[in-house]
């Protein structure tokens, strides 16, 4: 791995933290929706510390889309 997607991975972890989820049960292919049991309210938090932390703007239609850890990391990664 390299040294920005630890950087992307770690402050991915923190936005997680940040939405209520315990580190215990973030793994790369854990699922917001069935792993993680996210709601509405949990995906606003979740996109506003992601767009704070990464300062950058998702679009609703692009959020939906990232429905895991991995996938998110990797999104980050192209928009770093």
């Amino acid at each position: 791995k390299t040294m920005e997607e630890k950087k992307i991975r770690r402050n991915l972890y923190r936005v997680l933290r940040k939405t209520g989820v315990p580190k215990r049960n973030i793994k790369p292919d854990s699922t917001y929706n069935s792993d993680l049991q996210f709601d509405a309210t949990d995906w606003s938090v979740f996109a506003y510390f992601l767009e704070g932390i990464f300062n950058i703007s998702i679009k609703d239609e692009e959020l939906v889309k990232l429905d895991n850890v991995e996938k998110t990391v990797q999104y980050l990664g192209k928009t770093a």
